[in-house]
């Protein structure tokens, strides 16, 4: 948990293989680009997205030139560095930069995967859901739409196969489906993910509360919403009050942490209620009362 103090003997080692490297690339090149790629995490975990770039970005350069000599090593190394950038562009409200490290993330994990389902469709079904997010981003919703839904049934197999280890990326990306299709206007398909992503996030968070409630929280509030388009404020309130209690011991515990899911889930509860006609629950929003 010392992040801060992490970044400098990682930073060193960067350097070490770069001196090493410039007289030994064949030998030292993979370590600089593994140090790179361990600063470039190291900055995003502490927040520090602008920082996190460059080390990124010569990572994946230099992966791209090892993967070009020897593709069978290196490009499981470089689709993961692309897959990163896309996500660290995009967290920057640089989304248009992002769309092209994903859509090659994806073409790259494409190709594994088909030489090794098995080692590789993991990684493929996240590049496609972050494919999905990044064109959603830009507004290109229909186009976003394919590669969430061949996300969503590559999860699907996994999960059945092994659902401890793929039950939570499936419920994250069948969330992702349903928002999408809602933001289309299907609102009655969208409900359809959307509930499924409720009631699998309800059963893994009985196993690991900690863990999984606010996802499940999240959940509830994109399920929420769809109702509420629907016109079924009473279903939506349901969903949005559920979501709040949920999520009421992590705010208190960490308000900057929870603090925005927080807010659009009594927002959202509030509005549902005014909509069905019922008052708000005084016991459920004294949780919240310095938002309202």
């Amino acid at each position: 948990g010392r992040r801060e103090e992490a970044i400098i003997p990682s930073q060193e080692a960067a350097e070490i293989y770069r001196r090493l490297a410039e007289a030994n690339p064949q030998a030292f090149l993979p370590n600089l680009a593994a140090s790179l790629n361990n600063i470039g995490n190291r900055f995003y975990n502490l927040g520090r997205r602008k920082e996190a770039i460059l080390p990124s970005q010569e990572a994946a350069e230099i992966y791209r030139r090892l993967a070009e000599a020897n593709p069978q090593a290196f490009l499981p190394n470089l689709a993961a560095s692309l897959n990163n950038i896309g996500a660290l562009l995009s967290e920057l409200g640089r989304r248009e930069e992002a769309l092209k490290p994903t859509q090659e993330a994806v073409e790259i994990r494409r190709r594994l995967a088909e030489e090794k389902p098995q080692a590789f469709l993991p990684d493929l079904a996240m590049s496609l859901n972050n494919l999905g997010v990044r064109l959603s981003d830009l507004g290109r919703l229909e186009e976003a739409l394919i590669p969430s839904q061949e996300a969503v049934e590559i999860r699907r197999q996994m999960a059945e196969a092994n659902p401890q280890a793929f039950l939570p990326t499936l419920s994250m990306c069948l969330n992702n489906l349903g928002v999408l299709l809602s933001r289309l206007g299907r609102l009655e398909e969208a409900l359809i993910p959307s509930q499924e992503a409720v009631e699998i996030r309800r059963l893994i968070a009985e196993a690991n509360p900690q863990a999984f409630l606010p996802d499940m929280a999240t959940s509830l509030g994109a399920y929420g919403s769809i109702l509420g388009s629907l016109d079924r404020h009473a279903e939506a309130a349901r969903a949005f009050g559920e979501g709040l209690e949920l999520i009421a011991p992590f705010y208190l515990k960490m308000p900057q942490a929870f603090g925005r899911l927080a807010r659009f889930l009594l927002q959202g509860y509030l509005q549902a209620c005014q909509g069905a006609g019922q008052e708000p629950d005084e016991e459920l929003m004294v949780n919240f009362k310095e938002m309202h």
